[in-house]
Protein backbone atom coordinates (compact mmCIF):
# COMPACT_ATOMS: atom_id res chain seq x y z
CA UNK A 1 0.00 0.00 0.00
CA UNK A 2 1.28 2.97 -0.65
CA UNK A 3 0.97 6.79 -1.85
CA UNK A 4 2.38 8.76 -4.70
CA UNK A 5 3.11 12.60 -4.45
CA UNK A 6 3.03 14.51 -7.27
CA UNK A 7 6.23 16.41 -7.41
CA UNK A 8 5.27 19.51 -9.63
CA UNK A 9 8.97 21.09 -9.87
CA UNK A 10 10.46 17.66 -10.39
CA UNK A 11 8.09 16.35 -12.71
CA UNK A 12 7.80 12.99 -11.07
CA UNK A 13 5.60 10.98 -8.65
CA UNK A 14 7.48 10.62 -4.70
CA UNK A 15 6.49 7.67 -2.43
CA UNK A 16 7.79 8.67 0.59
CA UNK A 17 6.53 5.54 2.80
CA UNK A 18 5.10 2.62 0.78
CA UNK A 19 4.41 -0.61 2.75
CA UNK A 20 5.31 -4.01 1.69
CA UNK A 21 4.76 -7.25 4.01
CA UNK A 22 4.98 -5.27 7.52
CA UNK A 23 7.88 -3.29 6.36
CA UNK A 24 8.61 0.32 4.80
CA UNK A 25 10.45 0.67 1.48
CA UNK A 26 12.88 2.97 0.46
CA UNK A 27 11.73 6.38 -0.87
CA UNK A 28 11.77 6.36 -4.45
CA UNK A 29 10.16 7.93 -6.90
CA UNK A 30 8.55 7.66 -10.70
CA UNK A 31 9.21 9.91 -13.56
CA UNK A 32 7.07 11.30 -14.89
CA UNK A 33 8.75 10.83 -18.50
CA UNK A 34 8.53 7.06 -17.67
CA UNK A 35 5.46 5.80 -19.80
CA UNK A 36 5.75 2.25 -18.63
CA UNK A 37 5.11 2.88 -15.08
CA UNK A 38 1.45 2.00 -13.47
CA UNK A 39 1.38 5.05 -11.66
CA UNK A 40 2.68 7.57 -14.27
CA UNK A 41 -0.29 6.33 -16.22
CA UNK A 42 -3.03 6.31 -13.49
CA UNK A 43 -1.93 10.11 -12.60
CA UNK A 44 -1.01 11.29 -16.10
CA UNK A 45 -4.68 9.74 -17.58
CA UNK A 46 -6.16 10.30 -14.69
CA UNK A 47 -7.77 6.94 -14.68
CA UNK A 48 -7.82 3.62 -12.62
CA UNK A 49 -5.98 1.41 -13.34
CA UNK A 50 -6.70 -2.21 -11.99
CA UNK A 51 -5.22 -5.74 -13.36
CA UNK A 52 -5.72 -9.21 -11.16
CA UNK A 53 -2.92 -10.74 -13.03
CA UNK A 54 -0.09 -8.05 -13.94
CA UNK A 55 2.24 -10.63 -16.23
CA UNK A 56 -0.97 -10.62 -18.57
CA UNK A 57 -2.73 -7.63 -18.51
CA UNK A 58 -0.19 -4.21 -18.28
CA UNK A 59 -0.68 -4.40 -21.42
CA UNK A 60 -3.57 -2.75 -21.91
CA UNK A 61 -2.59 0.34 -20.16
CA UNK A 62 1.48 0.35 -20.55
CA UNK A 63 3.68 0.03 -23.80
CA UNK A 64 6.59 -2.37 -21.67
CA UNK A 65 6.80 -3.34 -18.39
CA UNK A 66 10.03 -2.70 -15.73
CA UNK A 67 10.87 -4.14 -12.53
CA UNK A 68 9.82 -2.30 -9.48
CA UNK A 69 12.33 0.59 -8.45
CA UNK A 70 11.49 -0.61 -4.88
CA UNK A 71 9.91 -3.92 -3.21
CA UNK A 72 8.96 -7.14 -5.10
CA UNK A 73 6.98 -7.25 -8.37
CA UNK A 74 3.34 -8.10 -7.57
CA UNK A 75 0.61 -9.43 -9.13
CA UNK A 76 -2.73 -7.88 -8.69
CA UNK A 77 -2.51 -4.20 -8.71
CA UNK A 78 -4.40 -1.03 -8.30
CA UNK A 79 -3.81 2.42 -8.85
CA UNK A 80 -6.21 5.34 -8.55
CA UNK A 81 -5.56 9.28 -9.00
CA UNK A 82 -6.03 11.07 -6.43
CA UNK A 83 -7.90 14.01 -7.63
CA UNK A 84 -9.08 17.18 -5.77
CA UNK A 85 -10.75 20.51 -6.92
CA UNK A 86 -9.98 19.51 -10.53
CA UNK A 87 -6.67 18.96 -9.55
CA UNK A 88 -4.97 15.82 -9.79
CA UNK A 89 -2.32 15.70 -6.55
CA UNK A 90 -0.77 12.33 -6.85
CA UNK A 91 -1.81 8.32 -6.59
CA UNK A 92 -2.97 6.07 -4.45
CA UNK A 93 -2.05 2.29 -4.67
CA UNK A 94 -2.63 -1.53 -3.68
CA UNK A 95 -0.82 -4.40 -4.55
CA UNK A 96 -1.10 -8.25 -3.30
CA UNK A 97 1.44 -11.18 -4.78
CA UNK A 98 -1.96 -13.22 -5.20
CA UNK A 99 -3.72 -13.45 -8.29
CA UNK A 100 -7.38 -11.35 -8.54
CA UNK A 101 -6.89 -10.48 -4.42
CA UNK A 102 -8.98 -7.56 -4.63
CA UNK A 103 -12.86 -7.25 -5.27
CA UNK A 104 -15.66 -4.30 -6.70
CA UNK A 105 -15.77 -3.85 -3.32
CA UNK A 106 -12.28 -3.13 -2.81
CA UNK A 107 -11.73 -0.95 -5.07
CA UNK A 108 -15.14 1.31 -4.02
CA UNK A 109 -13.50 1.31 -0.48
CA UNK A 110 -10.22 2.61 -2.08
CA UNK A 111 -11.96 5.26 -3.89
CA UNK A 112 -13.35 6.55 -0.57
CA UNK A 113 -9.36 6.34 0.97
CA UNK A 114 -8.39 8.44 -2.53
CA UNK A 115 -10.66 11.20 -1.87
CA UNK A 116 -9.83 11.45 1.45
CA UNK A 117 -6.17 11.27 0.49
CA UNK A 118 -6.48 13.73 -2.25
CA UNK A 119 -7.93 16.22 0.62
CA UNK A 120 -5.12 15.31 2.86
CA UNK A 121 -2.29 16.13 0.11
CA UNK A 122 -4.14 19.65 -0.69
CA UNK A 123 -4.26 20.21 2.97
CA UNK A 124 -0.21 20.00 3.33
CA UNK A 125 0.62 21.67 0.21
CA UNK A 126 -1.02 24.52 2.11
CA UNK A 127 1.14 23.89 5.30
CA UNK A 128 3.87 23.93 2.58
CA UNK A 129 3.00 27.06 0.92
CA UNK A 130 2.51 28.75 4.64
CA UNK A 131 6.35 27.46 5.04
CA UNK A 132 7.54 29.59 1.83
CA UNK A 133 5.57 32.50 3.40
CA UNK A 134 7.04 32.29 6.26
CA UNK A 135 10.58 32.44 4.16
CA UNK A 136 9.32 35.34 2.19
CA UNK A 137 8.70 37.13 5.40
CA UNK A 138 12.13 37.05 6.37
CA UNK A 139 13.46 38.15 3.10
CA UNK A 140 11.01 41.15 3.46
CA UNK A 141 12.50 41.74 6.90
CA UNK A 142 16.02 42.08 5.49
CA UNK A 143 14.38 44.59 3.08
CA UNK A 144 13.12 46.58 5.54
CA UNK A 145 16.35 46.73 7.15
CA UNK A 146 17.63 48.41 4.41
CA UNK A 147 14.52 50.87 3.92
CA UNK A 148 14.49 54.09 5.64
CA UNK A 149 11.05 53.27 6.60
CA UNK A 150 12.14 50.82 9.18
CA UNK A 151 11.96 52.93 12.13
CA UNK A 152 11.20 49.83 14.49
CA UNK A 153 11.74 46.23 13.35
CA UNK A 154 10.08 45.30 17.17
CA UNK A 155 7.03 46.74 16.43
CA UNK A 156 6.88 45.51 12.60
CA UNK A 157 7.66 41.87 13.94
CA UNK A 158 5.13 42.31 16.75
CA UNK A 159 2.44 43.52 13.99
CA UNK A 160 3.62 40.86 11.78
CA UNK A 161 3.46 37.96 14.04
CA UNK A 162 -0.36 38.82 15.34
CA UNK A 163 -1.38 39.40 11.44
CA UNK A 164 0.15 35.51 10.17
CA UNK A 165 -0.83 34.25 14.08
CA UNK A 166 -4.80 34.11 12.59
CA UNK A 167 -4.89 32.13 9.60
CA UNK A 168 -2.30 29.83 11.40
CA UNK A 169 -4.78 29.33 13.94
CA UNK A 170 -7.47 28.74 11.63
CA UNK A 171 -5.55 25.85 9.96
CA UNK A 172 -3.93 24.16 12.62
CA UNK A 173 -7.52 23.99 14.23
CA UNK A 174 -8.98 22.98 10.32
CA UNK A 175 -6.07 20.26 10.57
CA UNK A 176 -6.80 19.18 13.96
CA UNK A 177 -10.66 18.87 12.93
CA UNK A 178 -10.01 16.78 9.39
CA UNK A 179 -7.70 14.42 11.47
CA UNK A 180 -10.43 13.09 13.54
CA UNK A 181 -12.63 12.97 10.88
CA UNK A 182 -10.11 10.59 9.05
CA UNK A 183 -10.58 8.51 11.42
CA UNK A 184 -13.95 8.36 11.57
CA UNK A 185 -14.04 8.14 7.62
CA UNK A 186 -11.68 5.06 7.85
CA UNK A 187 -13.84 3.67 10.67
CA UNK A 188 -17.02 3.91 8.24
CA UNK A 189 -15.25 2.65 5.37
CA UNK A 190 -14.27 -0.60 7.38
CA UNK A 191 -17.64 -1.02 7.84
CA UNK A 192 -19.39 -0.31 4.87
CA UNK A 193 -21.28 2.93 5.58
CA UNK A 194 -22.09 5.94 3.25
CA UNK A 195 -19.08 8.43 3.45
CA UNK A 196 -20.21 11.29 1.79
CA UNK A 197 -20.94 13.29 4.47
CA UNK A 198 -17.19 13.10 5.66
CA UNK A 199 -15.53 13.66 2.67
CA UNK A 200 -17.92 16.66 2.14
CA UNK A 201 -16.98 17.99 5.75
CA UNK A 202 -12.84 17.27 4.84
CA UNK A 203 -13.15 18.82 1.74
CA UNK A 204 -14.77 21.82 2.92
CA UNK A 205 -12.21 22.45 6.13
CA UNK A 206 -9.66 21.78 3.01
CA UNK A 207 -10.88 24.84 1.31
CA UNK A 208 -11.01 27.02 4.68
CA UNK A 209 -7.40 25.99 5.20
CA UNK A 210 -6.20 26.90 1.76
CA UNK A 211 -7.76 30.02 2.05
CA UNK A 212 -6.43 31.40 5.10
CA UNK A 213 -2.94 29.94 3.89
CA UNK A 214 -3.63 32.80 0.94
CA UNK A 215 -4.36 34.82 4.07
CA UNK A 216 -1.59 34.47 5.30
CA UNK A 217 0.54 34.67 1.51
CA UNK A 218 -1.52 37.95 1.25
CA UNK A 219 -0.61 39.51 4.37
CA UNK A 220 3.47 39.07 3.44
CA UNK A 221 3.20 40.49 0.11
CA UNK A 222 1.63 43.18 1.09
CA UNK A 223 4.56 44.04 3.59
CA UNK A 224 6.93 43.43 1.03
CA UNK A 225 5.28 45.56 -1.50
CA UNK A 226 5.76 48.10 1.52
CA UNK A 227 9.32 47.83 1.38
CA UNK A 228 9.69 47.03 -2.51
CA UNK A 229 7.70 50.14 -3.81
CA UNK A 230 5.39 47.13 -5.09
CA UNK A 231 4.84 45.84 -9.04
CA UNK A 232 2.53 45.67 -11.41
CA UNK A 233 1.01 46.69 -14.78
CA UNK A 234 -0.90 50.03 -15.50
CA UNK A 235 -3.67 49.69 -17.55
CA UNK A 236 -7.35 52.20 -18.22
CA UNK A 237 -10.01 51.39 -15.28
CA UNK A 238 -13.46 51.92 -14.74
CA UNK A 239 -13.18 54.03 -11.46
CA UNK A 240 -16.62 53.53 -10.48
CA UNK A 241 -16.93 49.71 -11.62
CA UNK A 242 -13.40 49.37 -9.23
CA UNK A 243 -15.02 51.80 -5.90
CA UNK A 244 -18.16 49.35 -6.21
CA UNK A 245 -16.26 46.34 -6.03
CA UNK A 246 -13.99 47.16 -3.00
CA UNK A 247 -16.56 48.73 -1.67
CA UNK A 248 -18.59 45.54 -1.49
CA UNK A 249 -15.91 43.20 -0.68
CA UNK A 250 -14.80 45.50 2.23
CA UNK A 251 -18.08 45.41 3.47
CA UNK A 252 -18.63 41.85 3.47
CA UNK A 253 -15.05 40.99 4.64
CA UNK A 254 -15.59 43.41 7.81
CA UNK A 255 -18.92 41.67 8.06
CA UNK A 256 -16.97 38.22 9.28
CA UNK A 257 -14.67 40.08 11.39
CA UNK A 258 -17.06 41.85 13.02
CA UNK A 259 -20.87 40.26 12.98
CA UNK A 260 -22.50 42.66 14.96
CA UNK A 261 -21.28 45.35 12.02
CA UNK A 262 -24.68 47.39 11.15
CA UNK A 263 -23.82 50.11 9.03
CA UNK A 264 -25.32 52.26 6.26
CA UNK A 265 -22.86 52.03 3.12
CA UNK A 266 -23.81 54.68 0.65
CA UNK A 267 -22.11 54.81 -2.70
CA UNK A 268 -22.45 58.35 -4.15
CA UNK A 269 -20.28 57.42 -7.93
CA UNK A 270 -20.12 60.11 -10.61
CA UNK A 271 -21.34 59.09 -13.93
CA UNK A 272 -18.69 61.43 -15.63
CA UNK A 273 -15.77 59.69 -13.05
CA UNK A 274 -14.77 57.27 -16.35
CA UNK A 275 -11.45 55.43 -16.76
CA UNK A 276 -8.12 56.12 -14.77
CA UNK A 277 -4.53 54.81 -15.96
CA UNK A 278 -3.99 52.75 -12.79
CA UNK A 279 -2.98 49.70 -11.39
CA UNK A 280 -6.18 48.16 -10.36
CA UNK A 281 -4.84 46.29 -7.44
CA UNK A 282 -2.98 48.78 -5.72
CA UNK A 283 -5.73 51.12 -5.75
CA UNK A 284 -8.09 48.45 -5.02
CA UNK A 285 -5.87 47.53 -1.85
CA UNK A 286 -6.19 51.07 -1.12
CA UNK A 287 -9.51 51.32 -1.33
CA UNK A 288 -10.00 47.91 0.99
CA UNK A 289 -7.77 50.17 3.71
CA UNK A 290 -9.57 52.89 3.80
CA UNK A 291 -12.98 51.39 3.69
CA UNK A 292 -12.17 48.90 6.29
CA UNK A 293 -10.68 51.69 8.48
CA UNK A 294 -13.97 53.85 7.90
CA UNK A 295 -16.38 50.56 9.13
CA UNK A 296 -13.88 49.92 12.17
CA UNK A 297 -14.56 53.62 13.54
CA UNK A 298 -18.36 53.46 12.87
CA UNK A 299 -18.20 50.49 14.99
CA UNK A 300 -16.05 51.38 17.37
CA UNK A 301 -18.19 54.68 18.02
CA UNK A 302 -21.68 52.31 17.80
CA UNK A 303 -20.49 50.06 20.85
CA UNK A 304 -19.73 53.27 22.67
CA UNK A 305 -22.24 54.60 22.42
CA UNK A 306 -24.64 51.80 23.05
CA UNK A 307 -26.36 52.03 19.42
CA UNK A 308 -27.46 55.00 20.25
CA UNK A 309 -26.49 56.27 16.72
CA UNK A 310 -26.62 55.12 13.03
CA UNK A 311 -23.16 54.56 11.69
CA UNK A 312 -23.17 55.63 7.86
CA UNK A 313 -19.88 55.29 5.63
CA UNK A 314 -19.47 57.02 2.25
CA UNK A 315 -17.78 56.00 -0.89
CA UNK A 316 -17.54 58.58 -3.74
CA UNK A 317 -15.86 59.69 -6.77
CA UNK A 318 -15.81 62.90 -8.70
CA UNK A 319 -14.08 64.18 -12.25
CA UNK A 320 -12.75 67.42 -12.13
CA UNK A 321 -9.60 69.92 -12.43
CA UNK A 322 -7.74 67.22 -14.56
CA UNK A 323 -8.12 64.49 -11.94
CA UNK A 324 -10.85 61.74 -10.21
CA UNK A 325 -11.12 61.88 -6.59
CA UNK A 326 -12.28 59.02 -4.60
CA UNK A 327 -13.73 59.78 -1.13
CA UNK A 328 -13.97 57.81 1.39
CA UNK A 329 -16.31 59.52 4.60
CA UNK A 330 -17.38 58.11 7.85
CA UNK A 331 -19.48 59.93 10.71
CA UNK A 332 -17.62 58.15 13.39
CA UNK A 333 -15.46 59.90 16.47
CA UNK A 334 -13.02 61.80 13.85
CA UNK A 335 -9.08 61.92 14.18
CA UNK A 336 -7.53 64.49 16.97
CA UNK A 337 -5.14 66.56 15.24
CA UNK A 338 -2.04 65.12 16.95
CA UNK A 339 -3.13 62.04 15.32
CA UNK A 340 -3.82 63.16 11.79
CA UNK A 341 0.14 64.82 11.83
CA UNK A 342 1.25 60.96 12.05
CA UNK A 343 -1.32 59.13 9.96
CA UNK A 344 0.47 57.97 7.05
CA UNK A 345 3.77 57.43 8.82
CA UNK A 346 4.89 53.76 8.64
CA UNK A 347 4.46 51.60 11.92
CA UNK A 348 1.91 54.09 13.16
CA UNK A 349 -1.34 53.12 14.83
CA UNK A 350 -4.46 54.35 17.53
CA UNK A 351 -5.16 50.57 17.49
CA UNK A 352 -4.72 48.22 20.51
CA UNK A 353 -0.99 46.04 20.26
CA UNK A 354 -1.44 43.72 18.30
CA UNK A 355 -4.19 44.87 16.02
CA UNK A 356 -2.79 47.07 14.12
CA UNK A 357 0.63 47.30 12.53
CA UNK A 358 0.25 50.41 11.02
CA UNK A 359 1.46 50.19 7.75
CA UNK A 360 -1.82 50.23 6.48
CA UNK A 361 -1.88 53.70 5.66
CA UNK A 362 1.54 54.66 5.05
CA UNK A 363 1.52 51.35 2.64
CA UNK A 364 -2.00 53.22 0.58
CA UNK A 365 -0.07 56.96 0.87
CA UNK A 366 3.23 54.98 -0.88
CA UNK A 367 0.91 53.50 -3.84
CA UNK A 368 -1.68 56.82 -4.52
CA UNK A 369 1.39 59.14 -4.05
CA UNK A 370 4.69 57.25 -5.64
CA UNK A 371 2.65 54.82 -7.41
CA UNK A 372 0.35 57.12 -9.72
CA UNK A 373 1.80 60.53 -9.11
CA UNK A 374 -1.41 61.32 -7.08
CA UNK A 375 -2.53 62.77 -3.27
CA UNK A 376 -4.14 61.16 -0.19
CA UNK A 377 -5.13 63.69 2.09
CA UNK A 378 -7.11 63.15 5.44
CA UNK A 379 -9.96 66.01 6.84
CA UNK A 380 -11.25 65.35 10.14
CA UNK A 381 -12.48 67.05 13.45
CA UNK A 382 -12.98 64.64 16.50
CA UNK A 383 -16.28 64.60 16.70
CA UNK A 384 -17.02 65.17 13.13
CA UNK A 385 -16.42 61.66 11.19
CA UNK A 386 -12.96 61.55 8.82
CA UNK A 387 -12.89 61.47 4.80
CA UNK A 388 -9.84 60.56 3.01
CA UNK A 389 -9.34 61.52 -0.10
CA UNK A 390 -7.88 60.33 -3.11
CA UNK A 391 -6.69 62.49 -5.73
CA UNK A 392 -5.31 60.77 -9.20
CA UNK A 393 -4.18 62.59 -12.05
CA UNK A 394 -6.30 62.16 -15.49
CA UNK A 395 -3.34 62.25 -17.95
Amino acid sequence: FGIGIYDEEHNRIDFPATKEKGQTLPWFSNSLDDPSRPAVWCFKNRKEFVVGDYETEYEKYLPATKTPIAGDAASSIIYLPLIHQDKAVGVITTQSFQKDAYSDYDVSVLRTLAAYAAIAIDNAAAYRKLGKTLKDLQTMQQQLIQSEKMASLGSLTAGIAHEIKNPLNFINNFAEVNEELTAELREAAARGEPVDELIADLQQNATVILQHGKRADSIVKSMMQHASGGTGRREPTDVNALVAEHADLAYHGKRVQLPDLNVNLIRNLDEGAGKVEMIPQEIGRVLLNLIGNAFDAVHEHATAMNGQYAPTVTVSTMRKNGTVEIIVSDDGPGIPAKVRDHIFEPFFTTKATGVGTGLGLSLSHDIVTQGHKGTLTVQSEPGKGATFIVSLPTG
